[in-house]
């Protein structure tokens, strides 16, 4: 049914000329829809209405703030030009001053007559001194406040900061020492003008800026010039009436404080105010400051504009508009509510109803309405589900029930009476209940007064739950913890759950059991030992007593999901091994977090037994090493000849210079010179035999395996030193290419250089083999960077020119004792290979074919390459580099010298 506003804009639109489609589209609304928009079509016009007329008295206001923001800018910053000017003009006339007496023109009496002079000329210049620091220690400038004392050559005019100065350290501190101080170091170090920051001698007294002019007295610094401005005088002399007339215009220090002039107070409002307030009249004055330099950022020019007008608010044009709009929109909100109240009021008791209604049918819990008899008066749907009978069969039924079961007819009686009294704890009643078909199901029971409209009780309502599954669940559950603990009983690892900070032991098995007792101090050393955090080290645990709930983990603040996440990815799982001296044994130690059963964080720790295993790869690491040296020492062995020639060239030299000089010096036929040239050449020789036998020592030197960040060009270098002794021996030239920019490597630098050494030394016997035409008798070192399945590597390559290697021995190529060399133990290659693979590289060995030969079908095998691989570290700190800070070689290096 319409509304009278509904009829009124039909009629409006009868009447009036409005469009056919929007007279149709009115006609298909809905009746309550019409009288919807008819309800906010008022509305809208009025807020329309109103906002009009506040963008129009804004636009104004806004017009007028931008106005006098920029009058107030520029008259600010013509007043800044004026005090920055006068400031300069007053700075070049004490430099002039400050000039002649560092050019010592001028006495202290002298000095005096001049500062008179200026202090009559210019008002604002309250005093003038001559200070110099007191002959002493030089002290840099950041040491400048640490007790320098100072001296007053001559003044002139009241100078609180120059008495200041004089008097520190010794007298009390004063407003002006601190930024003096600073001024005094700063002309002293720059050479240049230095203004302090302002001061103030009191709360209510007059202000201060100080200018001190180094004095550079015969090229070393002789003290400064210090001037006093009053800002006060400042201010009067430099800002001019008609700005001071316009404006709130003071001189203010960084911070804000006022030190010259005057402000208008802030109202409170200005405080939280923003670009609407500003233009409705709540955001004060107009304001503007800058810099006044030379003076830096310790002195600001402020200005604050006189409000004239009381802004927006204080139109009674606006309150007058504002009053009407909020009127009619009032009343007519109150009428649009007041019918929507009664439509609402209809809608609510149908969905109330229904909801009702629809909430008994959903619940899977059965209620039972009982009055003080003990008659059934009520049972919903899930009631009559859960028991098999119907509303019918059951409301209105007295004790026994039908579906209590007939040999417990004496219990639920009890019970039921118990329930009448009230007798009934909140945790409920667990019951087995008899459906209609005969069959049996347990429940639990609640019960509830029911309260009337006069707060009188008519009764008790019932809510009944089936706990069959949830009890059948807890069997299982409990069964299956049996099973697990016998399943962790029996293992051979410790494993124990203790809270992260708790002083209590959750869980532990037989194992931990016998290893540490039922305390946790076993976890707690265990997981402490192995590093993983989270619990308190054994000490911190045995002392913590039971009353300390407040103490903090480790881990407190971390969030818990992190740690349980972490738990559930096998990779991030934390794993130790640890020697744990109470035992005597080794244990590997795994640590879980996870949620326990009471919410709270926990850890688990879990330690096998490894000392077997740890035996084991002790004894393995024992003879690999003795192996390596082995070999060292048979490479040596190998290369006895070739050492031994190269050790007796020098030798033989050495003997020739002293049989010389012998007869020389017996026949009084040398000089001294001749003699300091033959001894010089003497000890030459000997250095060449001891870096040789130096080096060779160093190989074989049996030591503890230690990894450092070395260059791989001086790996390279330090290699061919040994191995050129039996390539020279060969005749076999060595061709090295090293590329530019490889990054260290972190490795043991003597078991690489044995696999160089191991790999030249097979080259060059494979050559001598192949009984290669010399020029044909060249091995290639190359050293480049590469990416093996996406790591960065640096890749060792050594080519020869022999006959290769031959199929049958590509699969047995590191085994060790198989060897094809007549006096080979065959243990260098596994060796190679071992080193190559502990430092997380890979060792291969190919092939070289150059076509079919001459008159086969099949390649000819023209050499063999083998290749190895070791992978990036990140770059370690300098400090820590031994051996690896040479320069590096060049890009590329031949070594074309063939020894005989």
């Amino acid at each position: 049914m319409s509304t009278p506003f509904a009829k009124l804009y039909a009629s409006l639109l009868r009447v009036l000329p409005i469009p056919v489609r929007l007279r149709e589209w009115w006609n298909r609304q809905a009746p309550h829809r019409q009288d919807r928009y008819a309800m906010l079509a008022p509305l809208v016009a009025v807020l329309f209405f109103f906002t009009a007329i506040v963008v129009a008295v804004g636009y104004l206001r806004v017009e007028e703030m931008e106005r006098e923001q920029e009058a107030l800018r520029r008259d600010v910053e013509y007043a800044q030009q004026r005090l920055r000017l006068r400031l300069l003009e007053r700075q070049e006339d004490l430099t002039r001053l400050a000039q002649q007496i560092s050019n010592q023109e001028l006495s202290t009496t002298q000095f005096r007559h001049r500062a008179e002079v200026i202090l009559h000329l210019y008002p604002e210049i309250q005093g003038l001194s001559w200070v110099t620091p007191v002959s002493g220690p030089t002290r840099s400038p950041a040491n400048a406040q640490a007790g320098e004392r100072f001296r007053l050559r001559a003044s002139q005019g009241y100078s609180p900061a120059a008495q200041a100065l004089i008097n520190y350290p010794s007298a009390s501190a004063s407003a002006s020492l601190p930024g003096s101080l600073d001024a005094f170091a700063q002309a002293r170090e720059l050479h240049q003008p230095a203004y302090a920051r302002p001061w103030l001698m009191s709360a209510d007294g007059p202000s201060w800026l100080n200018l001190f002019l180094p004095l550079q007295i015969q090229g070393r610094f002789g003290g400064v010039l210090l001037a006093e401005y009053s800002i006060d005088a400042l201010y009067d002399y430099s800002i001019s009436a008609d700005v001071s007339a316009r404006y709130a215009t003071s001189l203010r220090s960084g911070s804000g404080q006022v030190l010259a002039g005057s402000r208008v107070p802030r109202p409170k409002a200005a405080a939280g105010s923003n670009g609407l307030t500003a233009w409705l009249g709540w955001a004060g004055q107009a304001e503007q400051q800058v810099l006044v330099s030379p003076a830096g950022t310790g002195l600001v020019l402020h200005a604050q504009a006189y409000r004239a007008s009381q802004g927006l608010i204080g139109s009674s044009l606006f309150w007058l508009v504002t009053m009407l709009s909020v009127m009619t929109a009032w009343m007519l909100i109150a009428n649009w509510r007041h019918t929507r109240r009664r439509v609402q009021a209809q809608r609510a008791l149908l969905l109330e109803t229904s909801f009702r209604r629809a909430m008994e049918n959903s619940m899977p819990t059965g209620m039972r309405a009982l009055d003080p008899q003990g008659r059934i008066t009520y049972v919903n749907a899930a009631f009559c589900a859960m028991t098999g009978w119907s509303e019918q069969e059951l409301v209105g039924a007295m004790p026994p029930f039908p579906f209590w079961p007939e040999d417990s007819h004496e219990l639920l009686a009890a019970r039921l009476e118990d329930e009448l009294q009230g007798r009934i704890t909140s945790s409920g009643l667990q019951v087995r209940i008899q459906r209609k078909d005969g069959s049996l199901f347990d429940a639990r029971i609640h019960v509830s007064p029911l309260i009337d409209a006069n707060g009188q009780q008519t009764g008790w309502m019932t809510s009944m739950t089936d706990i069959t599954e949830p009890n059948r669940v807890r069997e299982q559950l409990y069964a299956s913890y049996e099973r697990f603990t016998t399943v962790l009983e029996a293992l051979d690892a410790s494993v124990s759950v203790a809270p992260l900070g708790g002083g209590e032991l959750l869980f532990a098995n037989k194992m931990y059991r016998q290893w540490f007792g039922d305390q946790n101090l076993g976890h707690v050393q265990l997981s402490s030992q192995a590093g993983h955090g989270g619990m308190d080290t054994p000490a911190g645990a045995a002392a913590r007593d039971r009353d300390n709930q407040d103490a903090v983990d480790d881990l407190a603040g971390l969030p818990a999901s992190s740690l349980l996440d972490a738990a559930d990815d096998p990779v991030e799982a934390e794993n130790a091994e640890i020697h744990v001296e109470t035992l005597d044994k080794w244990l590997e130690v795994r640590t879980r977090y996870l949620t326990w059963v009471d919410g709270r964080l926990a850890q688990m720790v879990i330690a096998t037994d490894i000392t077997p295993r740890r035996r084991a790869e002790e004894q393995a690491a024992a003879q690999a090493e003795r192996a390596q040296t082995a070999n060292r020492l048979i490479t040596m062995g190998e290369m006895a000849s070739s050492i031994a020639h190269e050790l007796n060239q020098p030798l033989a030299a050495i003997t020739n210079y002293c049989n010389g000089m012998i007869s020389r010096i017996q026949a009084r036929q040398i000089t001294e010179e001749d003699l300091l040239g033959a001894l010089d050449k003497t000890s030459r020789q000997a250095q060449r035999a001891g870096q040789i036998i130096q080096r060779i020592r160093a190989f074989v030197k049996r030591s503890e395996p230690k990894r450092v960040a070395f260059e791989a060009s001086v790996l390279v270098d330090e290699a061919i030193e040994l191995a050129d002794i039996e390539l020279r021996r060969n005749n076999v030239r060595l061709t090295r290419q090293i590329a530019d920019g490889l990054p260290r490597l972190m490795v043991d630098p003597i078991l690489i250089e044995q696999v160089l050494i191991n790999l030249l030394k097979n080259a060059a016997e494979a050559i001598v083999q192949a009984r290669r035409p010399l020029p044909q008798r060249r091995i290639d070192l190359q050293i480049q960077a590469a990416e093996v399945d996406g790591r960065p590597v640096v890749e060792f390559i050594v080519t020869d020119r022999g006959h290769g290697i031959a199929p049958e021995m590509m699969g047995h190529l590191y085994e060790a004792f198989h060897t094809t060399k007549a006096g080979g133990m065959g243990i260098g290659l596994s060796l190679c290979r071992s080193i190559v693979e502990s430092h997380q590289g890979r060792m291969r060995a190919e092939n070289l074919y150059n076509g079919p030969g001459a008159g086969t079908e099949t390649p000819e095998v023209v050499g063999c390459r083998f290749s190895f691989w070791l992978p990036l570290e990140p770059e370690p700190a300098r400090e820590t580099t031994t051996r690896g800070d040479k320069p590096p070689s060049p890009s590329t290096q031949e070594d074309d010298r063939i020894r005989t």
